[in-house]
């Protein structure tokens, strides 16, 4: 099963997306945006940038674990992961980001 990009609204009226893989888990999701041209606009940047490995930041967290930050030509973050307890985890996240945010569908969830 593919992956897909889910749109949606969060608590305090902004636009949001994540990016689930096949299996439904979220695999990068999306700062705050008030307009949803906007987040549309991170999406495609993630369909665009996913792919390049030197677009991703590796990171570690202060209490040890391991999460990665997608980030656009410009250096700005467009997607950030969940937190890992290995660095093989985190960067079997980046290579599942790799494989399905270029092709995904867009599921809008903001519409009642």
């Amino acid at each position: 099963m593919a992956g897909k990009f889910e749109l949606y609204k969060d608590k305090a009226g902004e636009f949001r997306f994540r990016l689930k893989a096949g299996n439904g888990e979220i695999i990068l999701a999306s700062e705050g945006y008030k307009q949803r041209a906007s987040a549309e606009n991170g999406i495609e940047s993630v369909k665009k940038n996913a792919p390049e490995d030197a677009r991703y930041e590796r990171k570690e967290t202060k209490s040890g674990k391991h999460m990665f930050n997608l980030k656009a030509t410009n250096g700005q973050v467009i997607g950030t992961s969940e937190s890992y307890e290995s660095e093989a985890g985190r960067d079997n996240g980046i290579e599942s980001v790799k494989k399905n945010a270029p092709d995904a569908d867009v599921k809008d969830l903001t519409e009642d």
